[in-house]
């Protein structure tokens, strides 16, 4: 088989120049190789040490407030936390974990803002019907603002035109004061 027979029938990623030859870059074949995008991927997710879970799920639930205070309830040094934290698949994990617990903290929040609706302060009634109306959908137009400025007039007008104009006098007449 020759050369050029073989680059036409091997895979992607074994066909590159052999390197004793020169390359011409007026020749469109040899102007770039296709690179390997056939790597195998792991069917194994890659393993989260038992301690690393548990601050993950210290962190989220709020056991810890930071990650200090869990490497402390951990016993662990906190450069191996932080080492470890920053790996894809711990994020990975954690972005997991944060995701069902605002889930389950949704399906609280909406049974506490029903009760809110019939709750015996006036105030904190109004506020929960407001916020039940937005979530629907339902809000008060933008058009709907009190005008401030009725019937207030300048007290002086500054023309930026390119031409000058004789300066008016906008002010009132007052009676009886000279």
């Amino acid at each position: 088989m020759s050369e050029g027979e073989r680059r036409a029938t091997c895979h992607p990623s074994e066909c590159v120049a052999p390197p004793t030859r020169q390359r011409n870059p007026r020749n469109m074949s040899s102007l770039a190789t296709i690179p390997d995008t056939t790597q195998a991927v792991s069917s194994k997710p890659k393993r989260i040490p038992p301690k690393i879970s548990q601050i993950v799920d210290w962190l989220v639930s709020g056991a810890c407030k930071n990650q200090q205070a869990a490497c402390e309830r951990a016993k662990l040094d906190p450069s191996y936390v932080s080492r470890e934290l920053r790996k894809v698949h711990v994020r990975v994990f954690a972005a997991q974990r944060a995701r069902e617990s605002i889930a389950a903290g949704t399906m609280r929040a909406s049974a506490r803002l029903v009760e809110l609706l019939d709750a015996g302060s006036e105030h904190v009634s109004l506020d929960a019907s407001k916020h039940m109306l937005a979530i629907a959908g339902i809000k008060p137009t933008q058009d709907a603002q009190v005008s401030v400025n009725i019937d207030i007039k300048a007290g002086y007008v500054i023309d930026l035109s390119d031409e000058p104009k004789p300066m008016r006098d906008v002010t009132p007449a007052r009676s009886g004061h000279e």
